[in-house]
């Protein structure tokens, strides 16, 4: 959304500063009788109204030099919010002018060449170093426990402005690379090996769309793999599951078997059962390659009674372990990886080149682009001055170097490498390594895989950039950019722990009544029904503006009963089509919006009307005045039992008040069906909520689905635009910025022309000029060069 900042100053630093703008009076002379059509009546002939003057100049050149004034215009006339709905209003044509005379004339954007902006060099937020340090060394770190909570900007943790490095935090940093290595770099010598088949190899012999994570009790099912074994002898299996189902006792109940071709090894019957983890282990002989069959198999038992859920078992691993006899060693699974030739040689010559290649390959990884070979010496000489210290091995060596590359700031800062860094006039394409690092923290919060620096090494990844996009949303890892761009733009990282008064809005006086009703896992359930429904909207190429409308939602039992719909069961959320009467459906009828924009006791219309203006419109009103009083001094004495709409009118009585108040308020209003809650309710203090209004737009509606729709229909270019200012701040690192208006409207116009989905928003912004180039940081500007 574009900044409230001081216009002033941004104009200096981007090169449209008073006095530096070139007056252009034939230009002006065709814009300006359309200006004085549709508001000098307001603001011009001696108007002021809300204190704006258009033509109070003494000349056209001292007008054109006013960027406040402009900007107030421009910002104004691009969110159709002037002229007033009440008022004529411009012709698209004319709308379209007065747009490109501001934009060329006093912002002096340059459509053809965007101006990219600049980013500040920044270090990975705690998300982005937790999931980087788990995709480069598979270890899962506390990073909660290890580093405090980043500083947020724009509504983001992924801003660059406010990403830097204190000494405290690198004291941090240094304390969670010795925690890292400890968990992933093992200093153990080879042992005997553990072998870790992928569970998808395990299908089902009759039908493939079953899985090991979850085998019914209720239905017989056989599943097999044939994994590679690389020795002959006796190994070790062991699978490690849980039972599924229900959070409460059953008398459900099944049999697990393992077995190897025709022999069954072991079995176990089974039933109710919270344990976390429950580990079933047997031995067999097997032989070098793959035309055994491993499998795993349930055979029915006990029926649930009446009442009882049904279960099932999710299995986690299955693992097989050996020769036994010790024949054959080799580091554990995880780290064969990094020790890829195997245990070192015994030979201290042949030893350098091999911890080469292992903290070559590493620190590219990390670095997320080539090593340079001064560096690679420099690890390759700390690794071998660990090894040669009494009671150190090879192993410590390059745990050693490996905690010095996770202290490097060229893995805890994420740089860009350009041709002139300091000079703010030289725009150029980052280069691919630059794109792969911008594309995976984007879209997994996490550095590049090997196919993404593979292609930038090529130089083919811009080439195949779309494509590459597609096998990126198929990756689980999505799921990370989900919960943190939802959980951000829709504060749905907050509804687990934001504060409620459960005993109020409830009416039950037991508090801890009250809290098993409205209790965590409900609370979990609202979080992931809109993390999933973004989701699902992304991956299957669905139009954005079905955040707004959709006739679906996913729900789980518990969040079906607290909705009011009927026949959901289970505790795992699925996607549910809502028949035509429902109340829910869309962004504006999920627990999660009603929740972060309620106050602890009330609803909010203010915040609700704010939340939908900032982040579904783009149209965010100007911060309230100082020392405005609370709702609840509008609703003291004879007026205590007034509606909301009633209250709502006396608190936004102040003049500086109603203009802002006429933009909230009916949207506001529009969803007070909904409690703090998410439950639906029909009135308020005994009296019928009037959930009806008028958007500042024009646009009539009766309650939150009319609402809904009209902001997916005649307000749908200001939805896309929101939705692709909060995706570009989000995924570039630095607020939205006015000259962004030009790639913003190239996004949106390309996304509308196909479909207007969110995936093709969101590849718009991946091919945008913010996304792929920069220009140098310094404070004097200079005019962008190619």
């Amino acid at each position: 959304m574009l900044r409230n900042i001081s216009l002033v100053i941004a104009g200096a630093a981007l090169g449209v500063f008073p006095g530096m703008v070139a007056a252009d009076e034939a230009a002006f002379d065709k814009i300006e009788p359309i200006l004085m059509d549709y508001c000098y009546d307001c603001h011009g002939d001696g108007m002021d109204k809300g204190d704006f003057a258009m033509d109070d100049y003494d000349s056209v050149a001292e007008h054109l030099d006013n960027f406040d004034v402009w900007y107030e215009i421009w910002k104004n006339v691009r969110s159709n919010l002037m002229p007033p709905a009440d008022k004529p209003q411009f012709k698209s044509e004319e709308r379209d002018a007065v747009l490109a005379f501001i934009e060329s004339k006093v912002f002096k954007i340059d459509h053809e060449n965007p101006d990219p902006g600049r980013v500040t060099i920044r270090r990975m937020n705690r998300e982005e170093y937790r999931y980087t340090i788990q995709d480069l060394l598979n270890v899962h770190l506390p990073a909660y426990d290890l580093l405090p909570a980043d500083d947020t900007g724009y509504g983001f943790d992924t801003i660059g402005d406010v990403l830097s490095i204190s000494p405290l935090l690198m004291e941090k940093y240094l304390e969670a690379a010795e925690v890292v290595v400890e968990k992933g770099v093992s200093t153990n010598e080879p042992e005997i090996v553990e072998w870790w088949p992928s569970l998808d190899s395990f299908k089902d012999e009759r039908s493939g769309d079953w899985s090991v994570s979850w085998m019914p009790f209720n239905h017989a099912r056989k599943m097999a793999a044939e994994p590679w074994i690389n020795f002959d002898g006796e190994y070790e299996i062991r699978v490690d599951f849980y039972i599924r189902g229900s959070e409460e006792a059953s008398s459900h109940s099944a049999t697990l078997k393992v077995g190897v071709d025709d022999k069954v090894l072991t079995e176990r019957k089974l039933g109710w059962d919270n344990s976390k983890t429950i580990t079933l282990k047997t031995k067999a002989h097997l032989k070098k390659g793959n035309g055994q069959s491993l499998w795993l198999a349930t055979e029915l038992g006990e029926k649930p009674e009446e009442g009882e859920q049904e279960l099932a078992v999710g299995v986690k691993s299955i693992r097989y372990r050996g020769p036994l006899d010790g024949s054959q060693k080799d580091y554990a699974w995880d780290l064969r990886w990094l020790f890829s030739e195997g245990p070192p040689s015994a030979d201290e010559k042949a030893r350098d080149p091999y911890r080469e290649k292992i903290l070559r390959r590493f620190a590219t990884r990390a670095f997320r682009r080539p090593v340079d070979d001064e560096t690679v010496k420099r690890l390759v000489a700390l690794a071998r001055q660990v090894d040669m210290q009494p009671g150190k091995r090879f192993e410590h060596g390059i745990a050693q170097a490996i905690k010095a590359i996770l202290v490097s700031p060229r893995f805890l800062m994420r740089a860009e490498v350009q041709p002139e860094p300091d000079n703010p006039g030289k725009v150029v394409p980052i280069d691919e390594y630059a794109l792969a690092s911008r594309l995976s923290y984007f879209l997994w919060s996490s550095c590049p895989d090997e196919e993404l620096m593979k292609l930038a090494g090529e130089g083919r990844l811009r080439v195949e950039l779309r494509n590459q996009v597609d096998r990126m949303l198929k990756d689980k890892k999505t799921q990370r950019f989900v919960e943190n761009f939802v959980g951000q733009w829709l504060q749905a990282r907050d509804v687990t722990t934001i504060s409620i008064d459960e005993r109020k809005i409830l009416n039950e006086k037991d508090l801890g009544k009250a809290r098993r009703i409205f209790n965590g896992r409900l609370r979990d359930s609202m979080k992931s029904e809109s993390e999933m429904f973004f989701s699902h909207i992304l991956l299957n190429n669905r139009p954005a503006t079905e955040l707004l409308t959709a006739k679906y939602t996913f729900l789980n039992e518990p969040l079906a009963d607290w909705y009011g719909i009927d026949g959901v069961k289970g505790n795992d959320l699925k996607k549910v089509d809502l028949n035509e009467g429902s109340r829910r459906g869309g962004l504006l009828s999920q627990a999660t919006f009603h929740i972060v924009t309620s106050n602890p006791t009330r609803t909010s219309p203010v915040k609700r009307g704010l939340f939908v203006l900032e982040n579904f419109l783009a149209t965010p009103p100007p911060p309230a005045p100082p020392a405005v009083p609370a709702l609840e001094e509008a609703a003291k004495g004879d007026n205590k039992n007034l509606p909301l709409r009633e209250l709502m009118a006396l608190h936004s009585e102040q003049k500086m008040c109603a203009s802002c108040h006429a933009r909230m308020d009916p949207i506001g209003l529009a969803l007070e069906n909904y409690n703090p809650m998410g439950l639906w309710v029909d009135e308020y203090k005994g009296k019928p909520i009037d959930a009806g209004g008028t958007l500042m737009t024009g646009e009539s509606f009766k309650n939150a689905k009319e609402l809904s729709k009209v902001l997916a229909t005649s307000r749908s270019a200001d939805f896309h635009r929101a939705v692709t200012e909060k995706l570009m701040t989000y995924g570039i690192g630095r607020g939205i910025e006015y000259f962004d208006a030009p790639t913003i409207d190239l996004i949106v116009s390309k996304a509308e022309s196909r479909g207007a989905t969110l995936k093709e928003i969101l590849l718009g912004i991946v091919e945008s000029a913010p996304f792929q180039k920069r220009r140098g940081d310094g404070g004097m500007y200079a005019a962008p060069q190619e």
